[in-house]
């Protein structure tokens, strides 16, 4: 987010607290600029030659693998592997375009699917019980 505008914005007026968080955490994104999160949509609309639908998207991908290069650094590059999991990892049009960007960094798995926070919870209670063993970064 531009942070002045974000300022502006804050002490405007024009929007209440909830409103503004509304706007920030789930208006925002693909839903700011294309209306939708519904990613096979905007993939169709790039298929039909909407250029904004395709420079937004590829922003997003961008942005996330930077993200990933970001941790990379704090990690000293020592990554067993980069998972990636969520509604979007079904687009093969996100995928593809993510790996092109971080696949020298680590093996790349791909686990499509919405439960992210199931199988986190799943996969602790394993390591805590011993079952699984815990891995320590330093």
């Amino acid at each position: 987010l531009p942070a002045g505008q974000l300022i502006d914005l804050c002490f405007s007026g024009q929007l209440t607290k909830d409103e503004l968080k509304k706007r920030i955490s789930g208006r925002a994104g693909l839903t700011a600029h294309l209306g939708t999160t519904d990613v096979p949509a905007i993939i169709q609309s790039i298929e039909e030659g909407d250029k904004k639908a395709e420079l937004i998207l590829d922003a997003m991908i961008y942005n996330v693998a930077k993200a990933i290069g970001a941790s990379a650094t704090v990690l000293c590059g020592k990554i067993d592997a980069i998972l990636l999991t969520g509604g979007i990892a079904y687009s093969d049009y996100v995928i593809s375009r993510l790996k092109k960007r971080i696949s020298f960094l680590a093996p790349i798995y791909v686990y499509p699917g919405e439960n992210e926070m199931e199988s986190l919870a799943f996969n602790a209670i394993g390591a805590l019980k011993g079952e699984l063993p815990i891995q320590i970064y330093k």
